[in-house]
């Protein structure tokens, strides 16, 4: 049985993996408008950015440093991403977003076994 903890961290990577699956799903069918000004991506890649980072200089003592670096790599690239958006054409947008959500997808399954192999 796992504890309350362990069943939060847990679900929080399983919502990271639906997040991913759902940006790739919005890439691929192409039902996504993406703003004219640029200002909102940037603003969330160097957010997303920023948490990686601090994710990377500050790990989580509960998760293990594997699971710790994972996190923060993974926020990197995907706000690396984000931020690259607006300044690439628009028909590099769907092929951008999808590589974010399987960025996300992919730390999505690397969380939850690396949570399931330390239970």
């Amino acid at each position: 049985m796992l504890n309350p903890s362990a069943l939060f961290e847990l679900l929080s990577e399983f919502i990271l993996f639906l997040l991913g699956a759902l940006l790739v799903l919005l890439a691929v069918s192409r039902t996504i408008a993406f703003p004219s000004h640029p200002t909102v991506w940037i603003a969330l890649g160097v957010l997303l950015v920023y948490r990686g980072l601090r994710a990377w200089m500050k790990p989580d003592d509960r998760a293990g440093r594997r699971h710790a670096a994972i996190r923060a790599i993974s926020l990197a690239i995907v706000g690396l991403v984000v931020i690259g958006i607006p300044f690439l054409p628009l028909r590099h947008e769907a092929i951008l977003l999808s590589f974010a959500g399987g960025v996300l997808v992919l730390r999505g399954i690397l969380g939850i076994v690396l949570l399931a192999r330390a239970q």
